[in-house]
């Protein structure tokens, strides 16, 4: 994907439709990329090498409204991202100046502008946002934002 993967698309589309269902199809079986998908509200997740039958049962039950996660593959990704140092959704724990960071990242403001708003320099601000996605467990702005609208900071 020339812009992104496809957990910054997820994160995107989830930030503009949060109700839209997303199955995510991967030639990857990473299960922090599992477990980040979880978090960020996919409803599933195939690998690429997955059977004709699997993927159109998936896709009808994603349609239907419900998710494809069974109960052992969340329990796997969840002790995979708490192994990993990610955070869950409710347990970060952000500073009060990265929580104004991550406020002015959901706003769509620049590093520079939340400099301005913040009045520190642009490298303090550089330095808050690597702190607010190590915390939340996300690799870009998009992704902040979704956790924070999606856990109320918004």
């Amino acid at each position: 994907m020339p812009d992104g993967d496809g957990l910054t698309a997820l994160s995107r589309i989830k930030l503009e439709k949060p109700k839209l269902p997303v199955l995510l199809f991967s030639a990857f079986d990473n299960l922090a990329s599992i477990a980040q998908a979880i978090d960020l509200g996919a409803s599933g997740f195939l690998l690429k090498g997955c059977s004709r039958d699997e993927f159109l049962n998936a896709i009808r039950i994603v349609v239907a409204g419900e998710n494809i996660w069974n109960r052992k593959r969340r329990q796997t990704a969840s002790r995979s991202l708490r192994t990993s140092g990610r955070v869950g959704t409710l347990e970060a724990s952000l500073t009060e100046r990265e929580s104004e960071v991550l406020h002015k990242i959901v706003l769509g403001l620049s590093n520079d502008q939340i400099a301005a708003k913040l009045e520190i320099t642009s490298e303090t601000v550089k330095e808050h946002v690597q702190h607010v996605f190590r915390k939340l467990g996300v690799g870009d702005r998009t992704q902040a934002a979704v956790w924070a609208v999606r856990n109320g900071l918004v």
